[in-house]
């Protein structure tokens, strides 16, 4: 895949693959490519599976339209979404608090920065699931370790971002948008289980 280090093994790729696509379903609301390309995924065995096929029907059952309706309603709103995607938020309350400090001080330190083109502050869940996905296939360089993986993982993902999945999985009448929760959850899960034995 364009991006992708030569060399990365096929479960590592995927990790990255499921870390940017939802990342993407985060970052802005989906082109009617997008949804047509993710309606082909028809999931596979496990729970991880089962989320993948979950999202395939959910986004065979609906348009741009829609799912630019249900991100602007959960993410935008009219003075704010219901839902807050930020680290910083989840973790004290507070937007651009020190969570946001913390990510920005671990970007400089891997070489990483926010594109001039991104409006969201570096702890936007889209934004950290992006780097994760960086840090693993290495397309701005080499693939980081295991342990470099890890350590952003626990800094900046773990402590909140099962809530926010939760929470987005949660969602009335959202109906895409509950799938890419369901897939972000069991992301989430899966890679803390296996960072547990790093």
């Amino acid at each position: 895949m364009r991006g992708e280090a030569a060399g990365l093994n096929e479960a590592d790729a995927n990790r990255a693959r499921i870390y940017m696509l939802v990342a993407s379903l985060l970052a802005a609301p989906p082109s009617a490519g997008l949804i047509g390309r993710i309606a082909t995924l028809s999931g596979g065995q496990g729970l991880l599976g089962d989320a993948i096929g979950g999202l395939g029907r959910a986004a065979g059952a609906t348009d741009a339209a829609r799912a630019r309706r249900e991100y602007d309603r959960l993410f935008i709103g009219l003075s704010r979404g219901e839902l807050v995607p930020y680290a910083s938020y989840y973790r004290t309350g507070f937007l651009q608090d020190r969570p946001l400090i913390a990510v920005r001080s671990d970007l400089k330190r891997l070489g990483l920065q926010r594109g001039p083109a991104v409006p969201e502050p570096e702890d936007h869940i889209a934004a950290l699931l992006e780097t994760m996905a960086v840090l693993i296939d290495g397309r701005f360089g080499a693939p980081a370790s295991e342990l470099e993986q890890l350590r952003f993982f626990d800094s900046h993902i773990a402590p909140w971002a099962d809530r926010f999945f939760d929470d987005l999985r949660q969602a009335a009448n959202a109906p895409f948008y509950a799938a890419v929760g369901a897939l972000g959850a069991i992301l989430v899960d899966i890679e803390a289980e296996a960072f547990a034995l790093v």
